[in-house]
């Protein structure tokens, strides 16, 4: 990181290289006592420089900002795969820039054992580190210990999505893997584990190509899988070009099955080219789906086939709504942006998850700012997209995802708190906001600061005491 650069001119990607322990936090504001939990992050934060080395693929490093009674604490750890371990007790790196792709001196034996990297998920009383190239990694709560590969008794293998759904109203955890035939296939899994923890359903399918799937869309009584046009290629690949690369002549496709349905019924829908990784919420309406979503019109951060980069004026995400009519006489479905902002990060009130939403959140960018590229203030939307409130940090700084914590469990839809970990770029550090969900335009109620930075990653969750 460059220490010597103005705010305005530095970020906060570089790694942290160090673990550790902040038993009381300074706030500013008053913590609302009825917060009693831990916010739990993900990202990557790589143990050893790669040069060249892709975002995606840095060793994931957990952040905990736990709340009680009005006070905070923090702690950091690795988390410990068998890739991280290899690599640091050999004092060294593995693994290069590509995705899973060994450098030339590595010992033969060591392979690709994950970096948990993108999410972080509390089911069926299990704290699952998640990425989508393996099986869940199950981490100790409190101490942020490693426990090792979570494989429901052996009965899920293969990839593991980052972004699987928690049913709100059975519990039932659904997800998905693409890759699931091997690196850079077309095929994809999906399954369920019960509110027990009891995987119930895992199956295979073959998707129209080979794409990388981060999130999916799940509603009632339907699964959504997108399969859109940042295409993977083992030949790419094995001539030491992209594995993956930003197609738009193939189309984007979007699988349409019910969820107590077979794969063999999938009903493929249609549309130009577009690229989203991130679903904020989907639900039925009569014989119509509605799924809004972060939509790009060119996949950023990954180049066409031949190394060009993707058009950077079209590489920015802005809310979308996807309109899939069951009942139709066509295989296309209808996208509408619904705001001109760009953002990414959607979060709704769990509790709608699949269902009818009125409240949604994502960061967003300052357009008035040089770097509008980065995420430095928060939206509030209503069920339509309609701006409810909008706020913007001073300039420079940045935030993360917006995780949305209920006031009760019976308290009504959106009521309740916005937390977000933003990076003060004067002060290089990072402070945990917390604001009103429904008057964000008012700013952080309270301030956690913390004394170092915590560095962009990419998803978090709140677990209540229990």
């Amino acid at each position: 990181m460059q220490q010597d650069a103005t705010p305005e001119r530095r970020n906060n990607i570089a790694p942290i290289p160090f673990e550790a322990d902040a038993p009381f936090l300074r706030i500013v504001g008053k913590l609302p006592r009825e917060l009693n939990g831990t916010l739990y992050r993900n990202g990557p934060n790589p143990q050893f420089d790669t040069p060249g080395a892709h975002w995606f693929v840095g060793d994931g490093m957990l952040h905990a900002f736990h709340l009680e009674n009005g006070r905070a604490s923090y702690r950091n750890r690795w988390v410990r795969t068998p890739k991280w371990l290899a690599e640091h007790d050999a004092g060294r790196a593995f693994f290069g820039n590509g995705f899973g792709r060994k450098l030339p001196d590595a010992p033969a034996h060591v392979t690709d054992g994950g970096v948990a990297n993108t999410n972080i998920i509390f089911h069926a009383g299990k704290l699952l580190a998640l990425e989508e190239a393996h099986l869940p990694t199950e981490i100790e709560p409190g101490t942020l210990q490693t426990r090792g590969y979570c494989n429901y008794q052996g009965r899920v293998a293969g990839t593991f999505t980052a972004h699987p759904k928690i049913d709100p109203v059975t519990g039932e955890l659904v997800f998905f893997g693409y890759n699931a035939s091997g690196p850079l296939t077309p095929a994809l899994s999906f399954g369920s584990i019960d509110a027990s923890g009891k995987a119930t359903r895992f199956e295979r399918f073959e998707a129209p190509y080979a794409s990388m799937v981060h999130d999916f869309i799940v509603t009632e009584n339907h699964l959504l899988f997108p399969i859109l046009p940042l295409t993977g290629s083992v030949e790419r690949a094995m001539a030491g070009r992209p594995p993956y690369a930003w197609e738009p002549e193939k189309g984007a496709y979007v699988g349409v099955m019910k969820r107590k349905g077979a794969s063999k019924d999938i009903v493929w829908f249609r549309a130009e080219a577009c690229y989203v990784f991130h679903v904020m919420n989907a639900w039925e309406d009569g014989d119509c789906i509605v799924a809004d979503v972060m939509q790009f019109e060119e996949a950023p951060l990954f180049p066409h086939p031949d190394g060009r980069p993707t058009n950077p004026e079209k590489s920015f995400a802005r809310h979308c709504r996807w309109t899939f009519d069951l009942a139709g006489n066509t295989d296309r479905f209808q996208q509408t942006y619904l705001d001109d902002l760009t953002g990414e990060f959607p979060r709704i009130d769990d509790r709608r998850a699949g269902l009818k939403s009125h409240h949604g959140w994502y960061a967003c960018a300052n357009l008035r700012l040089p770097m509008f590229g980065a995420l430095s203030g928060i939206v509030h939307v209503d069920g339509n997209g309609k701006r409810l409130g909008h706020y913007l940090l001073p300039a420079g700084d940045t935030i993360s995802e917006p995780v949305f914590v209920e006031r009760s469990k019976d308290a009504a839809e959106g009521d309740g708190w916005l937390l977000a970990v933003v990076w003060r770029a004067r002060e290089n550090r990072s402070d945990l906001a917390v604001f009103n969900a429904t008057d964000i335009e008012a700013g952080p109620a309270a301030l956690v600061q913390l004394g170092h930075r915590v560095p962009d990653g990419f998803h978090g969750n709140w677990v209540g005491a229990q």
